[in-house]
């Protein structure tokens, strides 16, 4: 092996080497955000499968007689410890984003060092090498399909914390407002009036259907939002109305009978499990959920769910 070609190997191998131990402390950083518990010891096995590669790296550094960056992981742990507190002020899917971009890189350079360790007749390397591209692109595949549940709506493997969850609404509400006519506002508030005093203070504080659902949140929040949702198709408001049912399924506060379910509530894990998985509709899914874990919160019916959503997701991608 020439000197040129072992001095890039090096600068390649040792930027993976940093790139792994970020990846390993967004592992971690995700473990607490695991939808289900089949979600949580797989990205716990991830990160343990990341400490593991980023050992093998380091032997394959001093194999080719060079030194592992001792500098860099701590720099790279650090870095990764202030984007996962900035990602907490930027909506979940940016945050995916930025983990899969991170994944691709690793992919990437896993190739281009395979490619550089074959040239050379390094097979042990070039193992190496195979091995990661194997892990990342596993890693890719997934994050990808996680991302793909996150656009149909949910349940995604993982939770936004309440932050990112913020954030997401905060962006939606400013990308796409749903506002009320004025003539549909004022009838909505006369039937209101007559009906529940808390909805005419209500509607009558916001045009924006996110206000509506923000502020009708709280111990009254099932009856209001249900009140709100069914005034507002009576004024011919549907774009107003179906916002707020999204609120109402996100929440968990539809009733039993609106899920696309029969029974629900009488069904035993087994047969709800069984009813999950023959759901084709990602928003079906998303109301099965939230009722659930608003609910009985059995983590059987929660976890076949989002496997049901994870494959709709796929069929979306392929």
């Amino acid at each position: 092996m020439t000197e040129t070609n072992t001095a890039a190997l090096l600068t390649q191998l040792r930027t993976l080497h940093q790139l792994t131990h970020a990846e390993t402390q967004v592992a971690e950083t995700r473990i607490a955000q695991a939808r289900t518990e089949a979600v949580r010891k797989e990205l716990t096995r991830n990160a343990e499968n990341c400490r593991v590669r980023a050992v093998a790296i380091e032997e394959a550094i001093r194999e080719l007689g060079g030194l592992p960056d001792v500098v860099g992981p701590v720099l790279g742990r650090a870095t990764t410890a202030v984007k996962s507190l900035a990602e907490q002020a930027q909506p979940f899917d940016e945050a995916l984003l930025g983990d899969l971009a991170l994944e691709h890189q690793l992919l990437d350079r896993a190739r281009y060092v395979k490619a550089l360790a074959t040239a050379d007749g390094n097979s042990s390397i070039v193992s190496l090498a195979d091995k990661l591209i194997k892990a990342h692109s596993a890693t890719v595949e997934w994050l990808t399909t996680v991302i793909a549940e996150e656009a149909l709506g949910g349940p995604a493997a993982l939770r936004r914390t309440p932050l990112q969850a913020a954030a997401g609404v905060a962006v939606r509400l400013v990308n796409t407002p749903v506002t009320w006519s004025s003539r549909g506002l004022d009838r909505a508030i006369d039937v209101a009036r007559s009906t529940r005093p808390r909805i005419e203070s209500i509607l009558t504080r916001g045009a924006h259907a996110g206000d509506v659902a923000a502020k009708t949140l709280g111990a009254t929040r099932d009856s209001a939002l249900e009140t709100a949702e069914r005034v507002s198709r009576r004024e011919g408001a549907d774009s107003t109305a179906e916002a707020l049912h999204r609120v109402r399924t996100a929440s968990g506060v539809l009733t039993a009978d609106e899920l696309p379910i029969e029974d629900y509530d009488t069904l035993n894990v087994g047969s709800a499990v069984a009813a999950v998985k023959e759901l084709t509709e990602a928003s079906d899914i998303r109301a099965v959920v939230a009722y659930e874990e608003a609910h009985k919160n059995r983590h059987g019916v929660v976890s076949a769910a989002q496997t049901r959503l994870a494959a709709i997701a796929q069929e979306v991608l392929s």
